[in-house]
This record gives C-alpha cells, structure tokens and sequence, in this order.
C-alpha cells in the first residue's frame, strides 16, 4: 500500500508551491482561500513537516517544501502525460493557434505535407494576433511572436523577426529611387506600426512627435504585404515572409538595412503535453520543415 497523502492534498500543495500564494492556487483550483490552506494543514500533519511559512501577507516554502515541490509537479505531469496519451479521440484532431501573419505567408503552403505524413490527424488552424491561453481555449500548440519566457510553457525558437521596408517595383518606378527619409513624404502601408518609427531612427531619419497621418492600416503583415505587391504603398515586411515573392520580383527592397527588436516567433505548448504523440509529430514535422527551408510550390 503506498503511504502517499490524499491525492486531493497533494494536487492543492503542487498547486500552491507553483505560485507560492494560496489565493492563486485558490482560484487555479476552483476552491476558497480557507479550502486550500485546510489542505496544506492536512498534508504537514501527514508529513510531520512545516511546507510553508507564513510572513505578513505572503507564504514561502518551508526548505522540506522546495525539496518536495519539483517532485511533485513532475509527477502530475507525468500522469497528465500519460492519460492525455491513452485518450480515445487525442489523436483525432490537432488545433493549432497562430497569428493571421504566419499563417497566411508560411503555415497554409505548408500543412498539406503534414497531412500527407499523418493522415489519421484532422488540422484545425485558429487565426488570432491574441496569445492562445492553453487553460481557457481548445488549442494543442501555438506558433506565437514575442521573446519568449513564457511560464509553464515548453518553446521552441522557429525564426528572428526582422524587419525592413518593401514595395512592388512599379511603385519604385514611379517614386523611386529615394532615401529613408523620403518616407515620410511617401504613401504608407499601416504607418502606425510601431515598426516604422523604429527603422526609420535607426536609418538617421527624425521621426515628428505625435500621431502619424491617415492612411491604410491593416491588421496583419500577410495583408500589408499583398497590398505593397498591388502598389498600394510601402510596407514594413519580415524578408522570411516574403522569400519567393522577393524571387519572383513581386516586392523589391530598396534599402540593405534590415532591423530588429529582438522578438521572434516560437512554437510553444503546456510543458506537460511535451509527449503527446499529436504534438510531438506536429513539433518535429514544424521544426525540419524550417531547417530543410523547403520552398513554396510554385
């Protein structure tokens, strides 16, 4: 007979170690400040130890609680693992969340060489500019932009995001050739983007102080990319993206310099998912995909 406390109390503990607050692990588990701390009580009266001390408005883990913490959490992992593993339906249907951006310039060429290899795994592709909240929303994994460090999340580095002016060759033509601080005088494609103040300061332009004049703003780079291929302006464009289009002279780049804010786009999903037979495919299909660096079909 294993001599573990109830297993209610040790949810409760996991629970309250990872957040070292008692209000929080309330909330996370549905119950009441008073619930968890009867729980914490029961567990050290088990044990014959302290887990945590009490300091004003704060509670911090006893030496013995640290020592238990991490054990614990591997283990709630290790069952979440393995009962999301043996579910009916778990390898039916896999939900990704992504950005309009990446989706439409990378993801959507793509997929069908993912449904070729697994064609027993159905793809749902949500579309947001949102952060997916794992808790919350039916979603698997997560291609997302930013810098990474997210709790309780594996990541996986996918690409850098830069940044740099484009514009169809027939807007060169016709306003061409100019300097970066022509652009400010120039037809702009989403001039609100917090990317065009950036580049152009660190191009040596002086950028006016205050809102920037009307123009067309759209929603994603996927859709200010296809609106510079029609003439529409000069956008602010990830070279990534826009590889083939770059190739087949749809855009051109009239200037070398290319900037960054040190963000990039990762793969991410809750750490305890790692081993998820749905999510590993998806992971290593995600991953050689962009080392091999495979073309678009033309």
């Amino acid at each position: 007979m294993r001599r573990i406390p109830p297993l209610a109390a040790v949810r409760v503990f996991e629970a309250a170690a990872r957040h070292e607050n008692f209000t929080a692990a309330a909330a996370e588990l549905g119950m009441t400040q008073a619930a968890v701390s009867y729980q914490i009580k029961l567990i050290e009266e088990r044990l014959g130890v302290p887990l945590f001390r009490r300091e004003k408005k704060r509670v911090l883990l006893t030496e013995a609680g640290r020592r238990l913490s991490p054990q614990v959490t591997g283990a709630f992992d290790t069952l979440d693992t393995a009962f999301a593993a043996v579910r009916a339906d778990d390898g039916a249907l896999l939900t990704i969340s992504t950005s309009n951006t990446f989706a439409n310039a990378w993801l959507a060429w793509r997929l069908g060489s993912f449904q070729v290899g697994h064609p027993d795994t159905a793809v749902r592709v949500l579309t947001s500019d949102a952060m997916a909240d794992f808790v919350t929303d039916d979603v698997d994994v997560a291609i997302r932009a930013g810098l990474g460090g997210w709790p309780e999340l594996a990541e996986h580095k996918l690409i850098d995001v830069d940044f740099t002016p484009m514009c169809s060759p027939g807007f060169l033509k016709r306003y061409g050739p100019f300097t970066p601080k022509d652009l400010l005088r120039l037809p702009i494609i989403s001039r609100h983007d917090i990317w065009w103040p950036y580049w152009l300061r660190e191009a040596g332009v002086d950028v006016p102080e205050g809102k920037p004049p009307p123009g067309v703003r759209l929603d994603s780079q996927a859709h200010e990319g296809h609106a510079a291929m029609a003439g529409q302006g000069m956008a602010m464009l990830t070279p990534f993206f826009w590889r083939n289009d770059l190739a087949d002279g749809k855009l051109v780049r009239p200037f070398e310099q290319v900037s960054t804010r040190g963000h990039a786009y990762w793969l991410v999903y809750p750490a305890a998912r790692r081993n998820v037979p749905k999510v590993k495919r998806f992971r290593e299909w995600l991953l050689d995909e962009l080392a091999r660096g495979v073309p678009l079909p033309v």
